[in-house]
């Protein structure tokens, strides 16, 4: 009798049409950019639902603003480097502080799209963060994003 109740345990999976997105909106001022990033990644992903299921897209939405005022622990401003194949011989190459400077958004982005899966599902689930530097508005505010305390290190 013990087996037979075991079997008709059923394990739950998530539909893409059950889903129902949230929007989120995180300040990113102050807030070290691993950490940010692997609290987006998870929301991304759908981790933090008790219906997560690996291969549907189970996340939220997340508005990140503020992107401009991320930091780096130690000196990876100078040290952190970037690189990149163009189609050309040799790699090119920048600093964090460099890249920075010229498109302060690709940051996170970066550090987001590297915690997520590498296939097509990974792709999807990027789509869903909009970032945006202090001196952009963001055009979701009909969406009513609630704001979220991420990238806090925790003890």
């Amino acid at each position: 009798m013990r087996l037979k109740s075991k079997m008709n345990m059923k394990t739950y999976m998530a539909r893409p049409q059950e889903v129902k997105p949230k929007w989120w909106l995180v300040d990113a001022t102050d807030k070290v950019v691993g950490r940010l990033a692997a609290d987006i990644a998870r929301i991304l992903m759908g981790k933090h639902r008790p219906t997560y299921t690996p291969h549907v897209d189970t996340g939220d939405y997340i508005v990140v603003t503020n992107a401009d005022k991320v930091v780096f622990t130690g000196k990876k401003w100078d040290q952190k480097e970037y690189t990149w194949y163009t189609g050309y011989p040799g790699l090119k190459s920048e600093t964090a502080a460099q890249r920075m400077a010229r498109n302060p958004k690709l940051i996170l982005t970066e550090a987001v799209r590297r915690m997520l899966p590498k296939n097509r599902l990974g792709r999807k689930m990027l789509k869903k963060l909009k970032v945006y530097t202090s001196d952009e508005q963001h055009p979701h505010q009909a969406q009513q994003p609630e704001p979220i305390e991420l990238g806090v290190k925790r003890s």
